[in-house]
């Protein structure tokens, strides 16, 4: 059990915890854990958190040349006791205060999930209108961005179009946020083929600095956010299995749960399968 970290909690999500530090800084605490159709499980993945952020954190680094990131250049032990660091290094990072582009912004390379079910029903993706003859998983002429609204905790992110998303931050911001998440997701598509893994999708989260810098934020291409597939298991027309929480999220699809809280108990062996997915991803990525 994780100890009491003496800063104020400022936010708890659905996997992440925020302290406050001082005005410009706060500490992000990756907690193990996990959401699945929107609700929280009640047992957790064991060293969920501490994975995400070691996979988080070398994609921040991997990425600098794109964009500025949230990091300080601090560590937990510059901010907390040393008792309360030692506990907690492994899955905090003291980060920037920013303020939040209100949109989540997701990248697709491939055909899968809620954009093959628009496609299928409407031959588009959030209004981008996509060659004919398309199967699931099918790679896509280029990477598209595919915006969605930020929904609160424990609602739904609803697609949206380009247009959408100008309304709802501006033009001139919409236009920067698109050319900076295909351009990370590029690059990291490109870097992970060479480990082996196909980045299917991804989301990204960006935020403003004082100087209204856009900066990247949160998390960055883990399995939370992303869909990794092995490229050894990769076949056009079906659906191939993904280094995340698609055991539990199969598993849970075939129990009967109505898919409201709280969600039924998950066995020892679906979470087993979890945390070993997760831990394939990060040593094919860093190793």
């Amino acid at each position: 059990m994780m100890q009491q970290i003496s800063l104020n909690k400022i936010y708890s999500g659905k996997v992440r915890d925020l302290y406050e530090i001082d005005a410009d800084r706060m500490l992000m605490v990756a907690t193990d854990r996990l959401s699945a159709f929107d609700v929280i499980l009640d047992d957790p993945i064991p060293g969920k958190g501490e994975i995400l952020t070691k996979i988080s954190n070398f994609w921040f680094k991997q990425l600098s040349s794109v964009m500025p990131n949230h990091f300080t250049g601090d560590t937990v032990y510059d901010v907390l006791p040393k008792a309360e660091a030692e506990q907690i290094q492994q899955r905090a990072v003291v980060c920037k205060r920013l303020t939040p582009i209100k949109i989540e912004s997701i990248v697709r390379g491939y055909l899968t999930g809620s954009g093959l079910k628009d496609y299928r029903a409407t031959g588009t993706i959030c209004g981008l209108p996509l060659p004919q003859g398309l199967q699931e998983a099918s790679k896509l002429p280029e990477p598209i961005f595919t915006p969605s609204s930020k929904a609160e905790v424990g609602d739904h992110d609803i697609n949206i179009s380009y247009q959408q998303c100008e309304q709802l931050i501006g033009k001139e911001l919409a236009a920067e946020v698109k050319q900076k998440a295909i351009e990370l997701y590029t690059q990291a598509a490109e870097y992970a083929l060479t480990k082996g893994i196909i980045i299917c999708d991804t989301k990204f989260e960006f935020g403003l600095d004082q100087d209204g810098v856009l900066t990247l934020m949160d998390e960055v291409l883990t399995p939370d956010s992303s869909r990794f597939w092995a490229i050894e298991h990769y076949r056009e027309g079906t659906n191939p299995p993904s280094f995340d929480k698609q055991f539990i999220r199969d598993w849970l699809e075939q129990s009967g749960w109505n898919k409201q809280a709280p969600a039924p108990r998950v066995p020892a062996d679906i979470i087993q399968k979890t945390v070993d997915k997760y831990r394939e991803a990060l040593d094919l990525l860093t190793k």
